[in-house]
């Protein structure tokens, strides 16, 4: 018999987020999540794209963004356990600039995954009237502070690069317990990892002109395999039914040098845009995470995985002196297989998003919302499925810095 609780880290409790680094947050900023998470070929010159570098320079403000992302999710097994929870996080911390008309340049700072899980499994002990219980628990998560350039070539050919730098740590406990009542003693196994290393992303955008105001928006990025630098520390100790240790903890094993191999992530797409009017496409992302490997040199028993989107942003007048034609409306569908693998059946997440943006102050900066809710994974094949409601909120501001001024 197994049960899972909650606990308050990351965006909400994920039985998945067991398997190898963590649950990815992706790239996606707040704009971008209220269309499919589309955002590898478009960009909105008001609205920051961390998807695709190449894109930044199609922002001619000095722009800062913060998102906030929150997700209610109910769990649910073939058992009929189920479970209701809640978490909130810093979606992103982001700040761009241009450096010269043909060169912009920014930084930020997002969650790269987390690791939040807790479930207990309880079994007969053979020969005897006794059960033993074990709890596997998991905490913490990988941040990553990036240095985001992009380029134009041409006037309709971009190029750009992200440099990131991955670090965190995440704690996987293991605690077994015979239920004898009275003085149960706690064997606990806890394992800490710390990560940190340098990553990149290259991404490539061409729009070229069809007619009057509309665009042909391609765009492509991809994440070279890398290795992340990791060491872990293996510690076992025993603790009584109170509380309290009866031994101090004791080094199991401990290593350095190790690294975790991040697999190549490719990921693509195609926008049909009237300028600031219309924008509707589709984009693809693939990335093989049957190379993962573990600092042990583990596959991790993860599969390759895929994902198709599809997006829309309307505003219906840009120029208007109504409030409501000035709004930025978005739509999106995505759908994704997870690279887990249970039952020997990889599950699939589902999902559908709304979003807009409301001008404030100077009808240049806004506030976005963006609601998305989905399934992950089924009751079946000994899959855990996972209902959610995702809700978005960013605020971006947006100045003209290093403007050079004209006298007349």
């Amino acid at each position: 018999m197994a049960s899972f609780t909650a606990q308050a880290q990351g965006i909400g409790n994920s039985p998945y987020s067991s398997l190898g680094v963590g649950e990815i947050y992706g790239s996606s900023n707040i704009t971008n999540l209220g269309m499919g998470g589309m955002g590898t070929a478009y960009a909105n010159s008001f609205f920051l794209n961390s998807v695709n570098p190449a894109l930044l320079v199609r922002n001619r403000y000095t722009i800062f963004e913060v998102g906030l992302l929150g997700q209610s999710k109910k769990l649910a097994d073939s058992r009929g356990q189920n479970q209701q929870d809640f978490g909130a996080n810093l979606s992103y911390l982001t700040f761009t600039f241009p450096v010269t008309r043909y060169w912009s340049a920014g930084i930020g700072l997002r969650p790269y995954s987390y690791v939040d899980y807790q479930t207990t499994q309880y079994q007969k002990v053979p020969g005897t009237i006794y059960e033993s219980e074990y709890i596997y628990r998991g905490r913490g998560g990988l941040n990553k502070a990036t240095f985001t350039n992009g380029f134009s070539l041409t006037k309709n050919i971009f190029v750009g690069v992200e440099g990131a730098f991955i670090f965190g740590n995440t704690t996987n406990d293991s605690d077994s317990r015979l239920l004898i009542g009275g003085d149960d003693i706690t064997v606990k196994r806890s394992t800490l990892t710390s990560y940190s290393d340098i990553v990149w992303r290259l991404g490539a955008a061409w729009r070229p002109k069809l007619h009057k105001d509309w665009f042909l928006n391609v765009g492509a990025t991809i994440d070279p395999k890398t290795k992340l630098n990791g060491t872990s520390l293996d510690t076992y100790q025993q603790i009584d039914a109170s509380g309290s240790l009866i031994s101090n903890p004791d080094t199991v094993s401990s290593r350095t040098g190790g690294a975790v191999t991040l697999p190549t992530q490719f990921r693509g797409g195609i926008v049909l845009e009237k300028s600031q009017k219309l924008a509707v496409g589709v984009e693809f992302g693939y990335q093989p995470w049957s190379q993962y490997k573990a600092l042990d040199g583990t596959s991790g028993q993860l599969k390759d995985s895929y994902s198709i989107g599809a997006g829309l942003e309307y505003t219906p007048r840009i120029r208007s002196t109504r409030y409501l034609d000035l709004i930025p409306y978005r739509l999106g569908f995505n759908y994704a297989q997870l690279p887990y693998s249970v039952g020997g059946k990889q599950p699939t997440d589902v999902n559908v998003s709304l979003g807009l943006s409301l001008p404030v102050g100077q009808f240049v900066n806004s506030v976005t919302v963006s609601l998305i809710g989905g399934q992950r994974g089924t009751i079946t094949d000994g899959q855990i499925r996972e209902r959610y409601f995702k809700i978005g909120l960013g605020l971006s501001l947006n100045q003209q810095w290093f403007q050079r001024y004209k006298v007349d």
